[in-house]
């Protein structure tokens, strides 16, 4: 995705005006008496705020004028639905709602398909999510969200879940001094722990310590699943002594782990 270039959706994005915050204000008064030039000025200065915001999934490889015309519509429910008396700046109240615009497309073009329900219910606390949040300007907990739509917050944590798009392991998380921190350095390699690596060392060395049948009979049951039986008829002895020798076998190496 090449967010650089000048012209986006037939926008000059090199020429977009930037409003203060008094000059939002007036222009947001004109809005609520349905000033129609008032409307389309507050969002022309409003399109860098969209255009920073589209910059976040530029390794998406999703199309650039797409994403910004997400944006838009994301900007547009953010001016429709803010409240001036709240006292808080726009950019505060629109950003969260531009980038859950472009979180639904990016989730609505995920190849990675999800059931009609769960969509549903992630959708719903999406939605009560946003109504929360332009309520009471404060990010709301699932709990909030739980209440909000009398449902079991497992539910909606689960369906939550199922619509996350998955990211790249090179996906750039930080940039510590100029060298970016990815997600794959943020994952628990388990096996790869010190931990599995000393006990694999240790039951190395605990089979070293058995008999050449002990380790036959051991390679045989857990290395290439047979049974007892099938162990006796392969080595020419009864199951019962396979089975004798099978747990003297775990006895000697239990000494050394």
């Amino acid at each position: 995705m090449y967010t650089n270039k000048v012209e986006i959706c037939g926008v000059n994005t090199s020429k977009l005006p930037v409003l203060t915050n008094e000059e939002m204000q007036e222009l947001f008064v004109k809005i609520k008496a349905g000033d129609m030039e008032a409307r389309e000025e507050f969002v022309q200065g409003n399109l860098r705020l969209v255009l920073s915001i589209i910059q976040r999934f530029n390794r998406r490889g999703e199309n650039v004028d797409d994403l910004f015309q997400v944006g838009c519509i994301g900007l547009i429910k953010a001016i429709d639905n803010f409240d001036l008396s709240k006292k808080v700046r726009f950019s505060t109240y629109a950003v969260p709602m531009i980038i859950g615009e472009i979180r639904r497309y990016l989730r609505d073009n995920n190849s990675i398909r999800v059931s009609r329900s769960l969509r549903d219910i992630a959708y719903k606390a999406l939605q009560a999510r946003d109504q929360l949040v332009s309520k009471n300007l404060k990010e709301p907990t699932i709990m909030d969200i739980s209440r909000e739509l009398n449902m079991p917050k497992e539910e909606i944590v689960f369906a939550l879940d199922a619509i996350q798009e998955p990211i790249s392991l090179f996906e750039p998380i930080y940039h510590d001094s100029g060298d970016a921190i990815f997600v794959m350095d943020q994952v628990k390699d388990e096996q790869s722990e010190d931990k599995v690596w000393l006990e694999e060392i240790a039951l190395r060395e605990a089979i070293s310590k058995l008999n050449r049948r002990e380790r036959l009979i051991l390679n045989l049951r857990f290395y290439e699943g047979k049974t007892q039986m099938e162990v006796a008829d392969e080595i020419g002895i009864s199951q019962a002594q396979v089975s004798r020798l099978e747990k003297n076998a775990l006895r000697e190496m239990r000494k050394f782990i």
